[in-house]
């Protein structure tokens, strides 16, 4: 069980400090030179900036999925029917403003969100949602470890 990558992707408006977005997304995934910043326009002509942070190597991959946390990875797992595409990529959203307080709570309801998506490593002969539960209990023995 492994993962292709972990990604992450949040909206900062103009006026909002996208470097401190950045350093949240940086702090989550464990790696700064992970992050990209693209500025650009809305659709009313505002400006925006698109920070992502991803994480291709499979062991530091599933580092940052753990952290999330043993108790949101427990949700995620709860709710994989809802959460996995046929892609074989779990999806899952963090609540913003908590997010840049240091906090790793999954979004309920509205408002803004960091989205983040994980992709399975899936070979054939071998079934997505097996591989991701797998995949997720891994993650929840690392967070366990790291949160005692």
């Amino acid at each position: 069980m492994s993962l292709h990558h972990i990604t992450w992707r949040a909206t900062a408006s103009g006026l909002a400090d996208e470097n401190v977005v950045a350093d949240a997304l940086a702090w989550l995934i464990g790696d700064d030179e992970a992050i990209e910043i693209e500025r650009t326009t809305s659709y009313h002509g505002s400006e925006l900036h698109m920070i992502e942070a991803k994480i291709t190597r499979k062991g530091p991959a599933l580092k940052a999925l753990a952290m999330l946390g043993g108790a949101n990875l427990q949700t995620i797992l709860e709710e994989l029917e809802q959460r996995l595409d046929e892609a074989n990529t779990i999806h899952f959203r963090l609540d913003f403003n908590a997010l840049i307080d240091g906090v790793v709570q999954l979004a309920e309801g509205d408002g803004p969100t960091v989205k983040g998506q994980t992709k399975v490593q899936v070979f054939p002969g071998q079934e997505g949602r097996s591989e991701a539960i797998a995949m997720l209990l891994a993650a929840i023995e690392i967070a366990n470890r790291v949160e005692h």
